[in-house]
């Protein structure tokens, strides 16, 4: 009788996974991403528990069945995906001094100390509840929070890359130590049409970002307080209206709201945490999509960052670059959700271009934001899921965009118009799947997914959705490059289509920049990220464009280009 031997090796160690003795080498993030799922099924090699089956004649078979439970938060993280790259700027810490590399837009962990000596974590909130919150519905093969909270380094949000200037290394410790923190960055991004939109040709834009925080402990034994501060200039010519044809969508990350400006004013605000680092309040000039419907991973896209266009396009959805007056409060009901709340004075985009002529901008109305996020920790590896829903209230009253830009001799045939305050519905996803290269958030791949709704009848952007994915270490060798694709989908609000409608067919002109009725344009848009020296990040880009100017009377456009990021 012949013997059956059915052996089943699962082995990530030095890139190769064998199935049956036949061995096939795969990238290492392939096999974390295999191990993920895998682990959710297979047991801890520990917890293994061989078994003898004498039920063939002769000779017994011998298998591996998986344990009735296994606790992921037990285990902890294998080591080859917490291992730090060669010559990473992260300390053995895992916590990145800050303020962050060339992520100006984004908010970083606070630089104040957490206001109670026992406070568990110094950059992160404490939770106001020991228990969990969604994530105690999932088995514990897949939670990672059953019990406890995670240390810091797993809440950083990036490492970022390092310095141009090493050099700097004993200033930037000595300010330190006396409560001052800063950073200067260099974002160039050049980008040319290579094929369709209405001119071919390269454009170029670049931004330089100054940003300075205090830690008032350290300055004036101030517990808890910091104070922020961001400076930046902004120049160049920017590709999406005169070589693509599209107005709404910016094809490129910066140049939107304050070119030419050689100093602009983006932040100045203070920050407190309270209640022994249950509770974080901040209050001054600053923009809403610092803390609000954005990520690290979504400002590594150009077309994203540092929020999604159509909530960008809101006047009461103050971006990056223009700030406004405001307060925000953030905790953390449980171990895996918070929620933020704020209150932001509203005034036109296009006001105060500068950023420091506050007495010239005209208050329209109050922007309510409020946004809740669920934040899981999957797997042994606590791989971070962000699943946040949000909604945001602008008292300001809007026309009806059927009536925008109608000739009064159509105002009747538009039927009954009415202005209306505008309200924003926002919910972004995204999950890692694998762990590699640290415990940071962006140490690792992701896919992630976004749909936003905004009032039709008083916005020009109705509707978005996205997906796509954002992948570190695809080449092995490579563990902080990163690749990101992304699909993007807008849809133009049927009041503003229906308005364009009945000027075109009154023989009316609908301007230079509209080409016929607007409906919906898609954007597709990829890139590499090469982490290339400390403190040098290159990034070669490709966009391509589905009905530029959200019609069809511009061919489809084709983009490629290069950012440069350069942090001193």
């Amino acid at each position: 009788m012949t013997i059956i031997k059915k052996e089943l090796t699962w082995s990530c160690k030095r890139h190769r996974t064998s199935f049956a003795r036949s061995p096939c080498a795969l990238p290492a993030f392939i096999c974390s991403i295999l191990a993920t799922v895998a682990g959710i099924a297979l047991p801890h090699p520990a917890q293994s528990q061989p078994i003898t089956d004498t039920t063939v004649s002769r000779a017994p078979i011998t298998t591996t069945v998986p344990p009735k439970h296994e606790n992921a938060e037990e285990y902890g993280p294998t080591p080859r995906s917490i291992q730090r790259p060669p010559n990473t700027p992260i300390p053995p810490s895992g916590v990145p001094l800050i303020p962050t590399a060339g992520l100006a837009p984004l908010s970083v962990a606070p630089i104040s100390s957490p206001g109670d000596k026992t406070s568990f974590h110094k950059i992160e909130l404490d939770a106001l509840s020991h228990h969990e919150g969604p994530s105690g519905m999932l088995p514990a093969s897949l939670d990672a929070l059953r019990d406890t909270d995670l240390e810091d380094p797993y809440y950083v949000p990036t490492a970022g890359t390092g310095h141009l200037v090493p050099q700097l290394k004993g200033v930037r410790s000595t300010l330190l130590n006396h409560g001052v923190s800063f950073a200067f960055t260099y974002k160039g991004e050049a980008m040319g049409v290579i094929d369709g939109g209405v001119q071919r040709g390269m454009s170029y834009v670049h931004e330089l970002t100054g940003q300075v925080n205090f830690d008032l402990e350290k300055m004036a034994n101030l517990t808890g307080w910091s104070v922020h501060t961001l400076v930046m200039e902004r120049a160049g010519r920017a590709v999406s209206h005169d070589r693509v044809g599209e107005y709404y969508v910016n094809l490129q990350e910066f140049y939107g709201l304050s070119g030419h400006m050689v100093a602009h004013l983006v932040d100045f605000y203070a920050e407190k945490k309270l209640l022994n680092n249950h509770l974080d309040i901040t209050f001054g000039r600053m923009a809403l999509t610092h803390v609000f419907a954005t990520s690290p991973l979504l400002c590594s896209f150009m077309v994203t960052c540092s929020a999604p266009v159509a909530l960008k396009l809101d006047p009461g959805f103050s971006v990056y670059p223009k700030a406004t007056w405001g307060s925000r409060l953030r905790l953390r009901p449980t171990r895996d959700t918070a929620i933020q709340f704020g209150a932001y004075e509203v005034s036109p985009l296009a006001s105060n271009p500068s950023g420091w002529a506050w007495g010239s901008e005209p208050a329209t109305g109050l922007m309510l934001p409020v946004e809740f996020t669920w934040q899981p920790f999957l797997t042994r590896n606590r791989l971070p899921g962000h699943y946040v829903l949000g909604y945001a209230h602008d008292t300001t009253r809007y026309p009806d965009q059927i009536g925008v830009s109608l000739p009064a001799a159509l105002r009747a045939q538009a039927g009954r118009q009415r202005s209306a305050p505008m309200d924003m519905f926002w919910f972004e996803g995204d999950q890692m799947i694998y762990r590699r290269g640290g415990r940071n958030q962006m140490a690792g791949g992701y896919l992630m997914a976004g749909y936003i709704h905004n009032t039709p009848h008083v916005t020009s952007i109705a509707d978005e959705a996205y997906g796509g994915l954002s992948f570190a270490a695809v080449i092995p060798s490579r563990m902080t490059d990163r690749l990101g694709i992304m699909y993007s989908w807008y849809h133009v609000s049927h009041r503003k289509e229906e308005g364009q409608i009945m000027i075109q067919n009154a023989g009316y002109s609908l301007g230079a920049a509209v080409r016929g009725p607007q409906t919906s344009s898609h954007i597709i848009e990829a890139y590499y990220a090469i982490d290339a020296a400390p403190g040098v990040l290159v990034q070669p880009e490709f966009e391509y464009m589905i009905h530029p100017g959200e019609t069809r009377h511009i061919p489809n456009a084709a983009l490629v280009g290069l950012k440069v990021i350069a942090n001193l």
